[in-house]
């Protein structure tokens, strides 16, 4: 039995899909309110909140491999639950900022997390994204009243993935023991600036959608009432006001590991053009 945290997320609700589709293994997803998910025809669905560790007993019962997303709850008795449940193997979802931005405060509690589980006793394979497409769904309030996003750092580019390249590799991760204790960083097939996702965007919706550039201080006003100062200055590194040859590098994990090469900005923006509209 595998069981799918964060079942009905970007990551989840497509590792659900691929899990469903490829057959062999009794799949579950967990989710917080079992009455409102919708999963594929044969995935079992299961009430449970990763805040709540006590709530994940009856989650956790006959599960052999778990997909679990870090920092969601505390990831110690997460880990700890599923040891004295008989997991054997986690796949983790940490950040690609392990390893490009290691000085940052949210980097340092995913690296902790990844040392956990490998202390754990149980497999495990890391996953270490970079900036997923998804992120600019934050953009889709401003383009639907507006038609027009208003950011810093408009022509830097960065190896955007899509997160079905994320669950693709995790169900390989999940159904393939060669993955064990492996760390996989995981990027999109090329560097994509944000002035050239809004025009994927633009070409999606067959609508013309502008970029205003504003400098790092304009959006760092607006973003730490919302996430507080620190996170807002990292996120703005992240974006482009600290980049480095680690994090502009495009690697062809998804393609190794999943034998498909890794999916475009344009291709996500396509799926996704009905949340701009």
């Amino acid at each position: 039995m595998i069981l799918v945290t964060g079942a009905t997320g970007n990551i989840g609700s497509a590792l659900l899909q691929e899990l469903h589709e490829s057959g062999g293994v009794p799949v579950r997803g967990l989710t917080r309110d079992v009455a409102r998910a919708s999963f594929p025809d044969g995935v079992g669905a299961v009430e449970g909140d990763l805040a709540r560790t006590s709530s994940l007993k009856s989650a956790l019962d006959g599960v052999r491999s778990l997909f679990l997303v870090s920092r969601m709850g505390e990831d110690a008795d997460i880990l700890a639950a599923a040891r004295q449940a008989g997991v054997e193997h986690v796949v983790l979802v940490s950040s690609i900022t392990v390893q490009t931005h290691p000085h940052l405060p949210a980097a340092g509690e995913n690296l902790a997390v990844e040392r956990l589980l490998q202390d754990s006793g149980m497999t495990w394979t890391v996953l270490r994204p970079t900036q997923f497409a998804s992120n600019t769904l934050w953009w889709a309030a401003s383009i639907r009243e507006h038609l027009t996003v208003r950011l810093p750092y408009a022509d830097i580019g960065l190896p955007t993935i899509h997160p079905a390249d994320i669950a693709a590799v995790a169900r390989a991760a999940l159904t393939e023991p060669r993955h064990r204790e492996r760390t996989y960083a995981l990027t999109g097939p090329a560097r994509i600036t944000a002035r050239q996702q809004v025009e994927a965007i633009s070409v999606a919706l067959r609508q013309e959608v502008s970029v205003d550039e504003i400098s790092r201080e304009e959006a760092h006003q607006q973003m730490a009432p919302l996430m507080g100062d620190e996170t807002a200055n990292a996120v703005l590194d992240l974006m482009g006001g600290d980049v480095n040859d680690e994090l502009l590098t495009v690697r062809d994990t998804v393609a190794r590991v999943t034998g498909s090469p890794a999916r475009s900005f344009r291709q996500w923006a396509t799926e996704n053009a009905d949340a701009f509209r």
